[in-house]
């Protein structure tokens, strides 16, 4: 079975419920989990089961939706249900609508929506009334960035495809291409923002390029951009990078941060953390314990839910 687009009226795909579970531990763009999502000023958690929605510093709502993942992209929130279809919702009251099924992963942002189907294929789907079109086979996850797309393989394989001015590709190309361009092996996840991005190698090793402002992707590069990968930190099990500051989840829980109001060093500034997501200037982490957290960068966690 593959991906298709479908209207508000077409009856979605089944793929099953445990189907999607069992791809719940898959990471999607600009977050570490499927359980969390940020991007520019919009936020999207999973907590107990419930979908929840919000923009900037305002307290979570309840979304009438079950889902096992969730993303945001240009002004719009994501939701993926057990049954394999990703809807998309204008506005947290607003009825959503279908845009694609028969998914397992999916990852959202400025240029629309990269779909993984049950048997690897990658879809891409960037307007409500755009037919989905296929990309590429064998795909493991994807990432969004802005006007830069990334997919990995299931052998770890990074392909980068769109703008490459500030060096988003990691081969020192400035050219972007319509194609896609591997470069990296051994990938476990990828984490795109604005003009820049950070990956997860499967040892535990964290690399950034591209734009570097403010020391997202690390040392190499500062105050411009880096055009090739680099190593950032070592023993990392999770990512997620926003528009200035980059996260990553040690394998002992430990929650580091680095970029604006960091420092380009990266810095503890939580333990025992589940899952996290970055936007523009916030963060959202999800304990152990099932609290969900949010905090300005630079600024101490504040707890949000429960309340």
């Amino acid at each position: 079975m593959t991906a298709r687009c479908i209207s508000s009226a077409t009856p979605s795909v089944v793929v099953g419920f445990a189907l999607a579970l069992s791809f719940v531990s898959a990471a999607a763009a600009d977050s570490s989990s499927p359980l969390l999502a940020s991007y520019y000023r919009q936020h999207m958690a999973i907590i107990g089961g419930n979908v929840y929605g919000w923009r900037r510093d305002d307290p979570p709502v309840k979304m009438r939706v079950k889902g096992v993942q969730v993303a945001v992209g240009n002004r719009r929130y994501y939701v993926l249900t057990p049954t394999g279809t990703v809807l998309v919702f204008k506005g947290l009251h607003i009825v959503p609508s279908k845009t694609l099924a028969g998914i397992v992963r999916f990852a959202a942002g400025l240029d629309g929506v990269l779909g993984v189907d049950r048997i690897g294929i990658l879809w891409a789907k960037a307007r409500a009334h755009y037919q989905a079109r296929r990309l590429a086979e064998n795909v493991r996850t994807a990432a969004v960035g802005d006007g830069t797309n990334y997919y990995v393989t299931r052998s770890g394989a990074l392909f980068v495809r769109g703008a490459a001015h500030r060096g988003q590709y990691g081969n020192g190309q400035l050219t972007r291409t319509k194609t896609f361009v591997q470069t990296a092996t051994n990938v476990a996840q990828i984490s795109a923002h604005t003009g820049h991005a950070i990956l997860l190698k499967k040892n535990g090793d964290v690399f950034g390029t591209g734009g570097n402002i403010y020391g997202p992707v690390g040392w190499h590069g500062i105050g411009d951009k880096a055009v090739r990968w680099s190593l950032i930190l070592r023993g990392a099990k999770a990512i997620a990078t926003g528009a200035s500051h980059s996260h990553a989840i040690m394998r002992d829980g430990t929650l580091m941060a680095w970029g604006r109001d960091y420092g380009l060093k990266p810095v503890p500034v939580m333990k025992n953390v589940k899952a996290v997501a970055a936007g523009s200037y916030t963060t959202i982490a999800l304990k152990t314990d099932g609290s969900l957290w949010q905090w300005k960068h630079g600024r101490p966690p504040r707890k949000i839910l429960p309340r």
